[in-house]
């Protein structure tokens, strides 16, 4: 294309770039990365973006209506370029904006940001606090003053990607892979370029990768995660692997600087996640397969996330809150369930810390002795030692318990008593306990 006459062109066709061998390791496999990082805005997000948008983008901008969405990062900021092309506005309603760089740009690019409290940004609408729930409640309310693209449950997400995507693998491949792997976020990409690469080659596998529980990835989110979003058919996938931010950077960094990828942690964790689920297979083949992965996201709006995770990197003195080993958590780590801990609190007289955000907080905790110390303010606490006594009880307090569990272990490694909520905020209301307002 010498001369495109609109943004929209400059989306999709991205190319298919062969991983040598020498990098990846495996014999008996040819892999290959689809470059989704190179579409205009930076991510595979785009094609979902415009394919949603593009049949009511006119109207839309005519009645000067709001486009809103619950998104962190990518799909808000091509729905924001999009919208501001023709005369709209964009929000996003999120609970998950935890790279700072991703907010900094979406208001850069004008977008509104509504941050609620919540557990999870994924679809859960029993919860009133749900980003979700409290969009289709502002819609209900106005209709007329937004337009909501949907991106967990609108088919049309599925569409580009079977359309787009999974036709140009088998254009520039010559046939489908006999392997493809996808991060699951909304499961748009990874449903519909399965339906397409199967209609030609049934027996194709998918592996999906996950994010460990105990961890964050961006863009991709944990297994029970999934489970809420409306896209996701675990029939779909032969396997589901499952990574962690460590692997996630293993991952970038390898395509980094053996490859001259710029990829970001998310596409470092597809191809990390390839390569544990395919090293065993690969010592069985007696002919050659290929695989693709989705290579979604480039590196520039992660840098904090590299920081905070492998800091030797940018010549900064190594936190062990980031550097600690799934195994030593497993072996450290203390908990308590909500059976349990009435008992617990009148034993132990602990010092309970809420670490999720300060909104959230503010709503209601489990006791009204809790305190509030968010989770980057505790990580920046325990970087410099522990920040009470030793032989002070602790009750540690997240959404769903994943954090807190890590945050034990390193407080009992250094000689103190602290023990996580089982399930957290989450378990305590799905038992039917009320939260104390501490306001």
């Amino acid at each position: 294309m010498a001369v495109a006459k609109h943004i929209s062109e400059l989306i999709g066709n991205t190319p298919l770039l062969e991983i040598p061998k020498e990098v990846h390791g495996l014999k008996n496999i040819r892999m290959y990365a689809k470059l989704e990082m190179q579409n205009i805005v930076g991510s595979l997000k785009d094609r979902i973006a415009w394919n949603i948008l593009k049949d009511d983008i006119q109207e839309i901008g005519k009645k000067r209506q709001q486009i809103v969405e619950l998104s962190s990062g990518n799909t808000a900021k091509a729905l924001t370029i999009f919208a501001g092309m023709y005369g709209a506005s964009f929000k996003t309603v999120t609970n998950r904006i935890k790279v700072p760089e991703q907010k900094d740009i979406l208001m850069l690019l004008g977008a509104e940001i509504e941050e609620l409290p919540g557990l999870s940004e994924c679809p859960d609408l029993t919860n009133p606090n749900d980003p979700l729930t409290y969009i289709v409640k502002q819609i209900n309310a106005q209709p007329e003053r937004y337009y909501h693209t949907d991106q967990y449950f609108n088919s049309k997400n599925q569409e580009a990607h079977y359309k787009g995507t999974g036709q140009e693998i088998l254009d520039d491949l010559g046939k489908a892979p006999d392997y493809f792997v996808v991060g699951l976020g909304t499961a748009g990409s990874s449903s519909g370029v399965t339906r397409r690469l199967r209609e030609e080659n049934p027996n194709m596998v998918t592996v999906g990768i996950v994010a460990d529980k105990a961890d964050f990835i961006p863009g991709i989110r944990t297994i029970d995660e999934m489970y809420e979003v409306g896209l996701f058919d675990p029939d779909n996938y032969k396997n589901i692997e499952v990574v962690n931010s460590q692997e996630a950077v293993d991952g970038s960094l390898e395509l980094i600087r053996k490859v001259g990828l710029l990829a970001g942690p998310t596409s470092g964790s597809t191809y990390q996640g390839a390569l544990k689920y395919l090293q065993n297979i690969d010592k069985e083949l007696t002919e050659e397969k290929s695989v693709v992965f989705i290579a979604c996201d480039r590196v520039e709006t992660y840098i904090s996330y590299f920081k905070k995770r492998r800091p030797e990197l940018f010549h900064v003195k190594e936190n062990e809150v980031f550097t600690i080993t799934h195994g030593e958590v497993e072996d450290h780590y203390e908990s308590i369930s909500i059976d349990q801990i009435d008992r617990y609190i009148e034993e132990n007289n602990p010092l309970i810390i809420d670490m999720r955000g300060t909104l959230a907080f503010q709503l209601g905790s489990i006791h009204k002795k809790a305190i509030n110390i968010p989770l980057s303010s505790f990580e920046e606490m325990l970087a410099q030692g522990l920040p009470f006594a030793k032989n002070q009880a602790v009750l540690l307090v997240c959404p769903v318990g994943s954090r807190t569990k890590k945050y034990s272990a390193i407080i009992n490694m250094r000689g103190g008593k602290a023990v996580s909520l089982e399930g957290g905020i989450s378990s305590w209301v799905h038992s039917g306990r009320k939260l104390i307002d501490l306001s």
